[in-house]
C-alpha cells in the first residue's frame, strides 16, 4: 500500500499504536531479542522503558581495553602435551606468517639470498665481512658478518636483529664482537628504516599511511622475511653449521627475535630483549602510542604475544626485559612468561624458558647480556659457562669501529634500489576472475563473502548480545516519529531515529541513513527529507558519530589501538550498520523485505561492505563515494577512517560494489571513474540488477529493487 494514499492516512497515535500491536518481528540473521517497547504515551497497553535496563553508550577506549584483555586472557587457553601441540603447529604457523603479510613469499624450498661482500675487515680474534643481501629482488639489505677465529669445524649461528638505533651495526656492533670471540659466527642485519638505504617503518605511526592496514601490510612482516632470508644467508655459510641457529635482539630487534623464532624452525635458541608485553598493556597502557608500526602484525585472527611464542615451544627461550621500561610494563611481561612457562612445562620443558629481569629503563643491562651469552653457549655450543664468568661486551671508545669502517656501501648503492618504497612492492593485490554471468558473480560473491568474514570481520561478536529494541521518545518537528536505543555490541548502546510526514496503515519500505563522523546535528535528518520518496526513514548513529563520537585528538591513537586488536573503525561500523538494519527491520511500522540504505562520503564504506554481507538490502544510495580503499590519510589520525583490515587482499571497492547484484545501487554526487566497472558487472550479470546514477539523491526514484 502506497503511504501517499488518502485511504492509507491516519494520525500519528493511530499509527505508533497499529505497529505495536502488529506485534515485533521474529529474530533475523540468528540474532536474539527482546522486542521493541513503545512509550506509554503511544499505547497503555504498553509500558514505558526501564531506563536501569538501559546500557549507557559505549567509550571506544574502555572498550578497546576490555577487547585487548579478552584478547590477552584466552591466550594458550588450554597448554596441550607433545603430539597434540605438535599437530597444530604447522596450521598456527601458517597463520602468523598471514597475519605477517609473507605468505606469498613464503615457500619451504628456496634459493639463497644473493648475496654481495663489499669489504672484509681483519681483527686479531675475529674478521668482518661487510655484505648485502636480497631478500626480494633490488631490496638490498645491509648486514654485518662476524666470523671468529681459530675454531675447529662449523660453529653456531647467531642473528643479531637491530633496534631502533641510528646506524644500528655501528651503535650495537659490541655483541656481535662478544658473540664472536665467544666461537659463535654472527650476521647483524640492519632494518629497513635505519639502515645505509632508509625506509620506512613508521607508516601509519608517522606518515598517514592508514591504508597499510588494508593491504595487510606491517613492516614486521618485512622484518620477518629479512631475518627468515638471514637464516638462509648463514645457513649456506662453510663456517656455519645450519643445524644450531639462534636469534637475538633488542627493542624493534627483541620484537623482530620472537617473530623469527615463531615463523622458522630453523632458529634452535631465542633471546628478545626489550621486545615483550601483553596487548591488554599495550591498549591499556598506551604503551603502543610509543611504539613503531613493526612492533605488531595484522591481527586478523586475534593472538596475543604468548601465542607467537607458543610457537618457539619448546625451543629454549630467554625473555630479558627491563623493570622500569616505559613502553614495556614490567607486569605484562611477567604475564606473557607466566602464560608461556605453562606450556613449556606441560611439554616436559621448563628448563628451557627464563625470564631475566634488570634494573632501570628500555636498555641491555650487564645481566641481561652475560645471561644471554651464557644461555646460547648452553644450548649452541654445549659448555656450561655461567653468566658470571662468560664475560660482557667491550663498550670501550677505543674498541669500536668507526662508521666508515662498517660501511656496506662503500662506493654507494647499487642501480634499482626499492627499499625505500618497499611497502608497495610487498603488498600485491589479488587477481579476481572475470565475471561473465549472473552464475560467476554469485559463486565469486560467495568467496569473497567468506573471506571477509575470515580476515577482515574476524572481530565481529560470534554470540552477539540481545538487540534490546526500546522506544524512548516521540517527536513532531519538521518530521514526525520517534527515537529508539538498541544494543550492537557488548558496552554499545546506539539511537536511532524513525522519521514520517504521513504515517501509513501497515508496513512501509523503509529508508536506513548513516550520519557521518563530526556533522551537524540535523545534517542526516535533512539528507533523509531530501528523498523524493514516500517512503519512511530511519536515521542511525554507527559508533564514533553523534553521541559516541570522541575528540579527534583520540583519533589516532584509537585507530592504531583497534587495527592491533583486530578491527577498525570502518569495520566496527559495519557491525554497526547490519545491527542498525536490524533495528529497522524490527520497527513494527517497517516492511523488512523494502530496506535500503544511504551513506554519503566515509560511510559509503560501511555501508557497502555491511550491504554485501547481510544480503537482503534491495537499494544502496552512495553519495561521493571514495575510489579506492588503497589511500593515505592524515598523519595525526584525523579525518576519515576508512581502512579495514587485509580487505585489499579480498576486494576493494568497485569490486565489492559490483558484487552486490542484484541489489539497486544509486550513486550520485561525485563518483570516481572506477565506478563504471561496476555497470559493466552488472550488465553482464542482468536484470533485476541495476546501477542509476543521479546528480543528487533526492532525484532517485524507487526501482523493484526498492
Amino acid at each position: 500500500m502506497n503511504p501517499e494514499d488518502a485511504s492509507s492516512r491516519m494520525s500519528r497515535r493511530g499509527f505508533l499504536r497499529a505497529g505495536a500491536l502488529m506485534g515485533t518481528l521474529p529474530p533475523l540473521l540468528g540474532l536474539p531479542g527482546s522486542g521493541l517497547v513503545l512509550p506509554s504515551s503511544a499505547s497503555a497497553a504498553f509500558p514505558a522503558p526501564v531506563r536501569s535496563r538501559l546500557v549507557p553508550s559505549g567509550n571506544i577506549r574502555d572498550y578497546l581495553s576490555r577487547e585487548a584483555g579478552r584478547i590477552t586472557d584466552r591466550a594458550l587457553p588450554a597448554p596441550l602435551r607433545g603430539v597434540a601441540w605438535d599437530r597444530g603447529a604447522a596450521e598456527r604457523r601458517r597463520e602468523f606468517r598471514e597475519m605477517m603479510g609473507i605468505d606469498g613469499w613464503w615457500t619451504e624450498r628456496r634459493d639463497p639470498p644473493r648475496v654481495v661482500v663489499t669489504g672484509r675487515v681483519e681483527r686479531e680474534r675475529y674478521s668482518i665481512e661487510k655484505l648485502y643481501f636480497e631478500p626480494l629482488p633490488h631490496v638490498f639489505i645491509t648486514a654485518n658478518l662476524y666470523l671468529p677465529k681459530g675454531t675447529a669445524g662449523p660453529a653456531p649461528g647467531v642473528l643479531y636483529v637491530c633496534g631502533h638505533a641510528h646506524d644500528q651495526k655501528v651503535y650495537y656492533q659490541a655483541h656481535p664482537r662478544r658473540f664472536a670471540e665467544l666461537g659463535f659466527v654472527c650476521l647483524i642485519v640492519e632494518t629497513i628504516e635505519a639502515a645505509e638505504l632508509g625506509g620506512t617503518h613508521h607508516g601509519c605511526y608517522r606518515e598517514g599511511w592508514w591504508n597499510w592496514y588494508s593491504r595487510g601490510y606491517t613492516p614486521a612482516g618485512i622484518e620477518l622475511l629479512n631475518g627468515i632470508r638471514a637464516l638462509d644467508l648463514l645457513e649456506q655459510r662453510p663456517e656455519v653449521d645450519p643445524s644450531r641457529l639462534g636469534v637475538t635482539g633488542i627493542s624493534g630487534g627483541g620484537a623482530a627475535s620472537w617473530w623469527i623464532a615463531a615463523a622458522d624452525p630453523r632458529v634452535k635458541v631465542a633471546a628478545p630483549v626489550c621486545g615483550t608485553a601483553t596487548l591488554f598493556s599495550h591498549v591499556h597502557d598506551r604503551t603502543i602510542d610509543g611504539h613503531c608500526d613493526c612492533m605488531w602484525w595484522i591481527n586478523s585472527y586475534r593472538w596475543d604475544l604468548a601465542d607467537v611464542g607458543g610457537l618457539i615451544a619448546p625451543r629454549p627461550l630467554l625473555i630479558g626485559s627491563a623493570d622500569k621500561d616505559g613502553i614495556f610494563t614490567i607486569e605484562s611481561i611477567r604475564r606473557v612468561h607466566s602464560q608461556l612457562e605453562g606450556l613449556y612445562r606441560s611439554l616436559g620443558a621448563r628448563d628451557r624458558i627464563r625470564l631475566v629481569e634488570t634494573p632501570g629503563g628500555h636498555s641491555y643491562h650487564a645481566r641481561s647480556r652475560t645471561e644471554i651469552f651464557s644461555w646460547f653457549s648452553k644450548h649452541l655450543q654445549g659448555r656450561e659457562v655461567s653468566a658470571a664468568t662468560i664475560g660482557d661486551i667491550d663498550e670501550r671508545p677505543d674498541a669500536q669501529e668507526s662508521a666508515e669502517t662498517l660501511r656496506v656501501f662503500v662506493h654507494g648503492p647499487p642501480p634499482g634500489n626499492r627499499v625505500t618504497r618497499v611497502q608497495d612492492g610487498f603488498f600485491v593485490p589479488p587477481g579476481h576472475p572475470e565475471i561473465r554471468d549472473a552464475a560467476s558473480l554469485l559463486q565469486e560473491r560467495e568467496r569473497v563473502v567468506a573471506r571477509l568474514r575470515r580476515v577482515t570481520f574476524g572481530a565481529f561478536p560470534s554470540e552477539p548480545p540481545p538487540l534490546d529494541l526500546q522506544v524512548e521518545q516521540e517527536f513532531e518537528e519538521d518530521a514526525s516519529g520517534f527515537r529508539f536505543g538498541y544494543t550492537s555490541e557488548e558496552g554499545w548502546r546506539l539511537h536511532g531515529q524513525l522519521l514520517y510526514r504521513k504515517p501509513a496503515a501497515g508496513r512501509a519500505p523503509v529508508v536506513v541513513g548513516l550520519r557521518s563522523p563530526g556533522e551537524r546535528r540535523g545534517e542526516t535528518r535533512g539528507f533523509l527529507l531530501r528523498l523524493a520518496v514516500p517512503w519512511l526513514r530511519v536515521e542511525c548513529e554507527p559508533r564514533g558519530t553523534g553521541e559516541t563520537s570522541w575528540g579527534e585528538d583520540l583519533q589516532w591513537h584509537v585507530r592504531r589501538a583497534a587495527a592491533w586488536t583486530g578491527r577498525t573503525l570502518a569495520s566496527m561500523r559495519v557491525w554497526d550498520v547490519l545491527r542498525s538494519l536490524e533495528a529497522a527491520r524490527r520497527l513494527p511500522q517497517v516492511d523488512p523485505a523494502r530496506v535500503a540504505l544511504a551513506a554519503r562520503g566515509e560511510m559509503c564504506v560501511p555501508a557497502l561492505y555491511a550491504a554485501l554481507l547481510d544480503g537482503r538490502v534491495g537499494t544502496l544510495l552512495l553519495q561521493d563515494p571514495p575510489a579506492t580503499l588503497d589511500l593515505p590519510g592524515e598523519k595525526d589520525g584525523r579525518g576519515p577512517a576508512m581502512e579495514m583490515l587485509n580487505v585489499l587482499r579480498v576486494a576493494d571497492l568497485v569490486q565489492a560494489a559490483g558484487l552486490l547484484w542484484p541489489t539497486e545501487l544509486v550513486l550520485a554526487g561525485s563518483v570516481p571513474e572506477g565506478y563504471a566497472e561496476v555497470e559493466r558487472v552488472y550488465s553482464r550479470a542482468g536484470l533485476p540488477g541495476r546501477v542509476t546514477r543521479v546528480g543528487e539523491t533526492g532525484e532517485w526514484r524507487p526501482g523493484e529493487g526498492g
